[in-house]
Formats: C-alpha cells, sequence, structure tokens
C-alpha cells in the first residue's frame, strides 16, 4: 500500500508539471490560433538556463526564477509574437505548424552550442527536505510542483472567464475586427498570449528539471512535455480544468506503469514501453477524441499551384538530369571527403530527394502535414538489410510494400485529422518508432544493421560510381510518378482535397479513400528511399532515422518548396551538403530558413522575384516548373560537389 501511495504522490506531481506546461498551449492557441510546437524546446532552454545560474553560476533562486521567467521567457514570447507570428496572418495552419517547428530546432540548435551535450549536469530541489503523510515520505518539491500548477490553472480560468482582459483574450481569434471596435487591441492581445504561454513553458521546464535524475538532455528536456500535448488535445486545446485532470492523469498512469507493469516484462520490452508512453498516450488522444475545429491565423489566402511540367517535358528534363548525373560519376568518381566519396554522398542525396519527393506528394499536393517520413525510410533500411542480405530487387519491393501497409495502417485511424492534427500524430508516430523499435537491440543492435549492394545477373552496383547513376535512376523514375500522378485525376483530387475537404466530400468523392492511398504511396516511397540509403551506406543505424533529424528535413523541403520536384532534390542536396561541412548546424539553418521565408507559402522557389529570373518561368508567364531544368541540375549537382571537396 506504501508503494502504491508513493506511486501516486510522484505521479500526480509529474503531471502537474505536464499540466503547467499543457495550460501554456491552450492558452497560446486560444489567443492566436497557434499550436506551439517549440514549447518543450522553450522549456528546455528554461531548465538549462535555470541550472547555468543557480548551479554553476550560484545566482539566488528566485533571483534565477526572476530572470528566467519575467525577462527572458516574457521577453522571448513578445519577440516571437512580433516578428513571426504577426507575419502569418492570412495563413492556414500548415504554415504556423513550420514556423513553430523551425523554432524548436533553433531553440534545440542553439542549446547544443551552447551546452555541451557531453557534460553532464542535474538540478537539484528548490526546496530541500521531506514529510511524513499516510505512512510515505513526500518530498517538499513535489508539493511546490504540485501547488504552483494548481494555482496556474485556477489563476488562468479566473484570468480567462471572470476579467475582462480574459474576455479580450478569448475573442482575438474569433474576430479580432470585433474586438478592435470594443477599443481593445488584436496584436497586443495575441502577443500577451505568446507571453503567457512561454511563462508557463519556462515554468514547466524548470520544475520538471529536478525529477531528471540521470541529469539534463536536450532532446529529452524537449520531448518531456509531449504527454502536456496529449492533454491539451484532451481539453480539445480550450478547456483548461480539462487539460489540468487530464495532464495529471496521464502523469499517474505513467507511473503506474512504470512501476507495475515494466518490472514484469522483458528488460529490453520495458524500455521500450517506458519510451513509447507519453507518444502513445498523444496518438490515442488524437485519433479517438472528436476534433477540435481548426482557426486559421487571419484570413485565408489563395495559393497558386505550381504550373506541372508536361509529360515531354518531364522525360526530357529527366533524360539531360540522369546526363549530367553520369558526367558528375565520370568527373568525380575518384573524389574522396572526410572519409567517404563524393558519389556516395551523390547517392545520398538522391535517396533523400526521394524522401523529398513522398512529402511533395502527401504534403505539397494534398495538405497532410507528415513528420514520419524518416521513420518509414528507416523501416525500410530494416527490410532491406534483412531480405537476402540487402543484395537483391526483392529488398526493395519487400521494403516498399511493407512501408505503404503501414503508411494505410497509419493514416486508417487518422482519416478525419488535418493539417496541426495530423501533424501530431505523424510526430507521435515518428518519436515512438524512434524510442522505441529503432533502438530495440533486437532491430538495429549496438553495431547497426548491414545492407548489401544490389546484384542483377550480369550487372553489379558494387562500385560507388555504379551505386550512384542507380540511385539517381531511382530519383527520376519517382519524380517522373510523382508528376504524372500530379496530371491524373488522381492529383486533381489531391488539390481538391487540399483546397476543400468539405467541398470533396459534398461532390460525392470519398475524402478517406484518397487520403489513405497518398499516404501509403507516400509511406512506399519513403521505405524505398530507405532502402537504397542502406545500399549506399552498407550499414544504417539508430541514430540515422532520428526524429529531429526527419523534422528538420521536412523544414527543409518546406524551405526550398515542398510543391515542386525541384525543391525535394535542392532540399536534400542542401541538407547534405551542410551536414558534411557543420552538422550541427543543421538545425539553425532550418529553423531560420522556415522563419526568414514565413510569408513565401511557396518556399524560396515560390518566391517572384527568383522566379522572373528564371528563363522557362519568364517565358511561360507562370510558376516554377515542377522538374529539374538541365541547367538547375547541373549546377546542383556538379557546383554542389566542387563546393564540398572544396
Amino acid at each position: 500500500m506504501s508503494n502504491f501511495l508513493q506511486y501516486t504522490v510522484f505521479g500526480i506531481m509529474l503531471g502537474a508539471g505536464y499540466a503547467i506546461a499543457a495550460t501554456g498551449l491552450v492558452v497560446t492557441y486560444t489567443t492566436s490560433g497557434v499550436f506551439n510546437f517549440a514549447q518543450g524546446a522553450v522549456g528546455m532552454i528554461a531548465a538549462f538556463s535555470y541550472w547555468e545560474l543557480v548551479t554553476a553560476h550560484h545566482v539566488p533562486i528566485l533571483v534565477a526564477l526572476v530572470i528566467i521567467l519575467v525577462l527572458g521567457a516574457s521577453i522571448a514570447g513578445a519577440l516571437v509574437e512580433r516578428v513571426l507570428m504577426r507575419r502569418l496572418h492570412g495563413a492556414s495552419a500548415e504554415r504556423p505548424v513550420m514556423v513553430t517547428l523551425g523554432l524548436m530546432v533553433i531553440l534545440t540548435g542553439l542549446a547544443a552550442i551552447v551546452w555541451s551535450p557531453s557534460t553532464q549536469r542535474t538540478v537539484g530541489y528548490m526546496i530541500n527536505g521531506q514529510f511524513g503523510l499516510l505512512g510515505i515520505n513526500i518530498q517538499y518539491q513535489y508539493v511546490l510542483i504540485i501547488a504552483v500548477a494548481i494555482a496556474v490553472a485556477i489563476g488562468l480560468r479566473a484570468l480567462f472567464y471572470s476579467t475582462r482582459p480574459g474576455y479580450a483574450l478569448r475573442a482575438v481569434v474569433d474576430d479580432p475586427e470585433l474586438l478592435a471596435m470594443s477599443g481593445a487591441s488584436p496584436n497586443r492581445m495575441s502577443q500577451y498570449g505568446w507571453i503567457l504561454g512561454f511563462v508557463m513553458a519556462a515554468l514547466s521546464g524548470v520544475l520538471l528539471a529536478s525529477t531528471q535524475t540521470t541529469g539534463l538532455n536536450i532532446e529529452a528536456m524537449t520531448l518531456l512535455v509531449v504527454s502536456g500535448y496529449a492533454a491539451a488535445i484532451v481539453g480539445r486545446l480550450k478547456n483548461i480544468p480539462i487539460t489540468f485532470a487530464a495532464a495529471v492523469g496521464i502523469g499517474l498512469a505513467e507511473n503506474y506503469i512504470g512501476n507495475y507493469v515494466v518490472p514484469h516484462v522483458p528488460q529490453n520490452l520495458g524500455l521500450d514501453i517506458t519510451n513509447a508512453l507519453p507518444m502513445v498516450f498523444l496518438f490515442i488522444a488524437l485519433v479517438t477524441l472528436p476534433s477540435v475545429r481548426l482557426r486559421a491565423v487571419g484570413r485565408l489566402t489563395t495559393l497558386r499551384v505550381p504550373r506541372v511540367a508536361s509529360g515531354w517535358e518531364s522525360l526530357v528534363a529527366g533524360g539531360v538530369f540522369f546526363a549530367v548525373a553520369v558526367t558528375a560519376a565520370l568527373l568525380f568518381g575518384n573524389t574522396a571527403f572526410k572519409g567517404t566519396t563524393l558519389l556516395t554522398l551523390g547517392g545520398v542525396v538522391m535517396a533523400l530527394g526521394i524522401v523529398g519527393l513522398s512529402l511533395v506528394l502527401v504534403t505539397g499536393y494534398s495538405g497532410q502535414v507528415s513528420l514520419c517520413q524518416f521513420s518509414f525510410m528507416g523501416i525500410g533500411a530494416f527490410v532491406m538489410g534483412k531480405v537476402a542480405g540487402g543484395g537483391s530487387l526483392l529488398g526493395l519491393l519487400a521494403a516498399t510494400a511493407v512501408c505503404a501497409g503501414i503508411g494505410a495502417l497509419i493514416a486508417l485511424p487518422t482519416i478525419r485529422l488535418r493539417d496541426l492534427y495530423l501533424a501530431l500524430a505523424t510526430f507521435a508516430f515518428a518519436d515512438a518508432v524512434a524510442n522505441a523499435f529503432f533502438t530495440d537491440p533486437h532491430i538495429y543492435g549496438s553495431g547497426g544493421v548491414g545492407v548489401g549492394r544490389i546484384v542483377l545477373p550480369g550487372l553489379s552496383f558494387g562500385g560507388d560510381a555504379s551505386e550512384f547513376l542507380m540511385v539517381t535512376a531511382f530519383f527520376v523514375l519517382a519524380a517522373w510518378m510523382v508528376l504524372a500522378m500530379r496530371r491524373s485525376l488522381f492529383g486533381r483530387r489531391l488539390l481538391a482535397v487540399n483546397d476543400s475537404p468539405a467541398a470533396y466530400a459534398t461532390v460525392g468523392l470519398n475524402i478517406g479513400f484518397t487520403k489513405v492511398a497518398v499516404f501509403a504511396i507516400a509511406a512506399g516511397m519513403a521505405g524505398l528511399a530507405g532502402a537504397l540509403y542502406g545500399t549506399v551506406q552498407q550499414i544504417v543505424g539508430t541514430s540515422d532515422f532520428d526524429v529531429f533529424p526527419g523534422i528538420i528535413f521536412v523544414l527543409f523541403v518546406t524551405i526550398w518548396s515542398i510543391r515542386t520536384v525541384s525543391g525535394a532534390f535542392l532540399a536534400a542536396l542542401t541538407y547534405v551538403v551542410l551536414n558534411q561541412l557543420w552538422p550541427s548546424g543543421l538545425g539553425l539553418f532550418a529553423g531560420i530558413g522556415i522563419i526568414l521565408i514565413g510569408r513565401a507559402a511557396g518556399g524560396i522557389l515560390g518566391i517572384e522575384a527568383i522566379q522572373v529570373h528564371l528563363p522557362w518561368v519568364r517565358r511561360r508567364q507562370t510558376d516554377l516548373a515542377e522538374i529539374p531544368t538541365a541547367a538547375l541540375a547541373g549546377a546542383a549537382i556538379i557546383g554542389g560537389g566542387t563546393h564540398v571537396a572544396g
């Protein structure tokens, strides 16, 4: 009985910490219509800042809290709303998702630069000591966290429903024009909401830092509030009491499962369960609860759809692209960089390019935000390595089919989800796969999985040049397929689903089938890319398909243009080049890039000032063609390779 009470107290404390972060999410969404994916990263920065001030420099705790909460979080929240979020008026829900993801990777990138991950940091309790109650010892720190959470929930509830500023905060999203007529500034109210959200995130990070007995970890602290995401979804992003109760319930469930279930299962499985629990709760909340009507930030604007390259143009451009690749293979066949050949790096570019094409299909065309393409890529590489050692086309087919099947299974319960909710669901799946499946010693093991080069009768792709050309051929074929689908009736249906799901369903078309089909096809493409990536690298491991690199790559594609084939290729190229030259700068580049083009819904290739300098755009007076031209492909491959070599 004493153990049960001890577990209960700790679970309530943990849930209280989640509740603080979750209420911050609710406040931000209520006052701006934006779900802040960077909430955990803000809490992580606050936790490390608290360690820096209190532990490293011995600043008094109260002074440190004033610096972090009043000065740091408040100013940061105001700046984010003024510089980033206010620029997104007129945007659909997809763009704020990308911008807040960009902010998240910027903060994690900065944290890795300021606080070396190799140094262990632990945070002590704010209040030391304990007291006895019902035969158990309760830490004063636990009581503090619970009390703060209750005070925050009661205070915010009273603010929103019993004060004039609270009414204004809730009205700013629903009808900003009417709010302005009443004498309140919509921009100022939205800014206050972001300030409150950042303060709640920082407060939860500081309070939960002391629960990390093994030390502060950048990724772990960033993802620690994922359970808070689930609580906010249960509260339908608007109900603070329900959000608080859900957070406490999740904290209790995690602690009970961790202490009553995990010790009685095999050790590896127990670790998988522990790692996957937060994401499982989030996924269950998303697919079982009624969806909240997503609100756009401001008035929706109509985007020009990029011109579709004709079949003949696609064939010619693809042929020229492959010819340029052959030239690159001849020029750089023996050139090495950092222990690998440029052609191996080129093969990685082409494999990632196929992943980018899958994003063009599922996100660019149909508007379904997927953050788990790297997960399908990792599953595909695993299947490729296990089927015939990766040395046959059977492995490629198996990887594609398995990932397409898993993609369909994931899509089925998320048919009714869109934009934010689908992004959260795929994020939950990606993290669960990375922390439960890929880390299992029976999957990739400590040394990774070996993947052999493909051997066909009379043909061998054992050399780097032949391997590069084979993967390039698959990229060209995938690009042809994506463009052919875009020109087809199915492609027009994808655009219709993206533009207006309600209108699509009203005319009698099956929206569920279309969503499942495109998600399965995109998952299969990512699985194929993973199999090809494995044949290029010849050995793949857990770190190749982690959550954050997958999110960063989505941002790279969005930066260039998630609606064009050219954007997919350039994203893969810049991702690989930057990863070789400055690996720690990937997140910063992605985050800063996505923020800088916050007004450019079509990415860099959709900026009018760039389009007017492209001859095929001037000639046709239309948007960017959806296939890399000879000039673009040649400059990108040869120029990029030369830049790496130098």
